[in-house]
């Protein structure tokens, strides 16, 4: 028996309306030394999409919050917030984690 999912990623959630979907992972918190890095993400299309890649970015060091607004089939930006130094290289490596492609980040 197989399982077909509606929005194309393979999570079986069968979800086909993901439109303005915007999940948080934590509470936004007022940190005098917060940053904001902007990052786009390809291959994100439901839900699931969104929570895989928030709990590999929750487990950077310094990560204090992220945001996801989903475009599913395109690319969805996610916006962490740090309350320490954190490299590219170590967010693109979380989101690859979760299995999708960084596309680009800025701070």
């Amino acid at each position: 028996m197989s399982i077909e999912s509606s929005c194309g990623c393979g999570c079986g959630c069968g979800s086909n309306s993901s439109e303005g979907l915007t999940i948080t992972a934590k509470p936004s918190e007022e940190i005098m030394s917060q940053n904001n890095i902007t990052l786009k993400i390809d291959g994100m299309t439901c839900g699931h999409c969104i929570s895989s890649v928030t709990e590999e970015l929750n487990e950077v060091p310094g990560v204090s919050n992220v945001q996801i607004a989903l475009a599913a089939g395109g690319t969805s930006t996610a916006v962490v917030t740090t309350n320490s130094p954190v490299e590219s290289s170590v967010l693109e490596a979380a989101v690859t984690e979760a299995g999708y492609t960084l596309v680009s980040a800025s701070a």
